[in-house]
């Protein structure tokens, strides 16, 4: 099953920017949808943003405009850019693999990256 290495959260103020790194444990051009998913307290994982082998990008509504998915096949690598960070953008960040656009996730998950948004 693919692993995932997330990376790049922290604590930020409200209007701040991070921009987060998911490492594949295998090369990601084999993969056909990455995706990025959250979890804050008390609350399910939900799927934020994804991008296709193709480059097609699918966003939820909650951070169109702020949210920036992108890939990188040499490095095994999708980064996820963070603007305008909102107090409820506060969650564990994670990355995926998906067979497809309406299928759930398929590989391990890994440990998460903590965003923090507070002043």
């Amino acid at each position: 099953q693919v692993q995932f290495v997330e990376s790049g959260g922290g604590l930020v103020q409200p209007g701040g920017s991070l921009r987060l790194s998911c490492e594949a444990s295998e090369k990601i051009s084999s993969l056909y949808v990455m995706s990025w998913y959250r979890q804050a307290p008390g609350k399910q994982r939900e799927l934020v943003a994804s991008i296709t082998s193709f480059g097609n990008i699918q966003y939820a509504d909650s951070v169109k405009g702020r949210f920036t998915i992108s890939r990188d096949g040499a490095k095994n690598t999708i980064f996820l850019q963070i603007d305008n960070l909102k107090p409820e953008d506060t969650a564990v960040y994670y990355c995926n693999a998906r067979s497809g656009l309406r299928s759930g996730p398929t590989g391990s998950w890994g440990q998460g990256t903590q965003v923090t948004v507070s002043s």
